[in-house]
């Protein structure tokens, strides 16, 4: 299902670059965008670490049921994900304030790259 998932995403936001609109981000929004940039966008899509396994593609997870790992698609679960860690994902708590990481999961829900 997750693939599924992940392949209608991607497939949304080429038809959204394909009509020549592109969404406006709201302040929080920008600044998730800017925090997944410089914190996550290394490892979960330019894998520029060379990682024998390749992390999950963030954009579009939340128009899934569950996350890649199984979880449940919610706040809460990814929250959990990302300040603990999971697998070969480090954990960061520490790294992020709550604003911030309010702003993270308001990006992801975009679906935006």
């Amino acid at each position: 299902m997750a693939v599924i998932c992940v392949g209608i995403a991607g497939f949304l936001s080429v038809g959204l670059a394909a009509c020549g609109s592109v969404p406006t981000l709201a302040p929080q929004e920008t600044e998730g965008r800017r925090l997944y940039q410089a914190r996550c966008a290394h490892c979960h899509e330019d894998n520029d670490l060379a990682l024998k396994k390749i992390p999950p593609n963030l954009h579009g997870v939340f128009a899934c049921k569950a996350l890649p790992g199984g979880a449940p698609a919610t706040d809460e679960a990814m929250l959990k994900n990302v300040l603990m860690g999971k697998g070969t994902m480090p954990a960061f708590a520490g790294r992020f304030t709550g604003e911030q990481m309010a702003a993270l999961l308001t990006y992801l829900h975009t679906g935006l790259r």
